[in-house]
């Protein structure tokens, strides 16, 4: 449940500026400070929004990390090998 910003006596003293606004923020109590911060992550990352990357964008940036990806296997299939040839020579 939201409470209006007039139920509040400092609202009329609220002005646009985020310092403002946080400072207003602060003053809420913390179930109230939870339900704002729901509703600004629920509006941020909502499903009916158009997604921040296309298609395009997100091949771009797998392609990017495919190269590390594969390095970092490599490596990790070569200190799994380390292992099993000390755990051999035990």
């Amino acid at each position: 449940m939201f409470v209006r910003a007039s139920d509040y006596k400092y609202a009329n003293a609220m002005s646009t500026s985020s310092e403002e606004l946080l400072k207003s923020f602060d003053l809420l109590p913390d179930v109230e400070k939870r339900e704002v911060a729901s509703e600004i992550i629920r509006r941020t990352f909502s499903l009916d929004r158009e997604p921040a990357l296309d298609e395009g964008q997100m091949k771009t940036l797998y392609a990017g990390f495919a190269e590390e990806d594969r390095e970092l296997a490599e490596e990790g299939i070569a200190d799994y090998n380390k292992g099993l040839a000390i755990e051999d020579a035990q």
